[in-house]
């Protein structure tokens, strides 16, 4: 079985969506919890091998709508959204899935996405 670990955080809907679906299809998957535990800047580089810093910040929550228009006009680049994902975890969409041997990361969940994804990878 292919190695996989559920980054996000466990009240968020999507998460509870893609852990239930996972769960269903009997696979057995860590869970980090990066509003409780944090997240390091090694592991967000990680995801950025495979996913664009614009689609792993999430600019639909309430955490960014939080923002004020000067620090969301502030984030231009990659480390600056990752300085941000650093300071406010909440931040990140969810969830990641970092998934396989080599590691490949896929953000977001969808019945449809996860279905090809563990097709593939069983």
């Amino acid at each position: 079985m292919t190695r996989a670990k559920l980054y996000g955080i466990p009240n968020c809907d999507k998460v509870k969506k893609a852990r239930a679906w996972l769960a269903d299809g009997g696979y057995a998957i860590d869970f980090y919890d990066f509003k409780k535990n944090g997240i390091d800047h090694a592991t967000i580089m990680e995801w950025l091998r495979d996913v664009s810093w614009e689609i792993l910040l999430n600019r639909k929550g309430t955490t960014w709508r939080a923002l004020s228009d000067a620090r969301k006009a502030a984030v231009t680049d990659a480390e600056s959204a990752v300085a941000l994902m650093l300071e406010m975890p909440s931040i990140i969409k969810r969830p990641v899935l970092v998934l396989g041997s080599p590691d490949h990361t896929v953000v977001d969940f969808s019945d449809a996405l996860y279905q090809s994804l563990f097709k593939k990878s069983i």
